[in-house]
């Protein structure tokens, strides 16, 4: 058994980290674009002339999931497991990998529904007063901002791993 944990202990270490990354920013991102679209679908109940902004509204809190996604592919490049030798991670390196995809897990996990919120409240301002749209869109943007800064993290993180160091 210890043989085992120590031949392949970091590679799953690497891929719980790497995996966490992705699950997590789209669990996220189910969530926060399950949000928006609750309140969007009233509103297009009212006036279905509205579906292309409340489905950029919509959109807005997915990306956390597609930057999950770019960590986890990233990561995996990192580790070795597209033509390298993946199984020759450390229980070290593999806590690396772990470090380096939290930023995106935890920020994606938090940021998304939270811009969803903030989405579904821009589709209740439209419902009021559709001139104000681009308003709602940049209360949106205000919290991509922190997804990014997560992913900016996560990514240079990764970019400076040292496997086998």
């Amino acid at each position: 058994m210890g043989n085992f944990f120590a031949d392949f202990g970091g590679l799953a270490l690497g891929f719980l980290g790497s995996g966490l990354a992705c699950g997590l920013c789209c669990a996220g991102s189910a969530k926060g674009t399950g949000l928006a679209g609750e309140s969007g679908i009233g509103l297009l109940g009212e006036d279905p002339s509205y579906f292309g902004k409340v489905m950029i509204l919509q959109v807005i809190p997915g990306t956390q999931g597609l930057y999950g996604l770019v960590v986890w592919f990233f990561a995996l490049l990192q580790m070795g497991v597209f033509g390298g030798d993946p199984t020759s991670l450390t229980i070290a390196d593999g806590l690396r990998v772990v470090a380096a995809c939290l930023p995106m897990a935890i920020g994606g996990c938090i940021s998304a529904p939270a811009q969803g919120r903030a989405a579904a409240r821009a589709i209740n301002l439209m419902a009021r007063r559709p001139d104000d749209w681009a308003k709602g869109i940049v209360m949106c943007i205000t919290v991509e901002f922190y997804a990014i800064l997560s992913l900016l993290a996560s990514f240079l993180m990764l970019l400076n791993l040292h496997i086998g160091a």
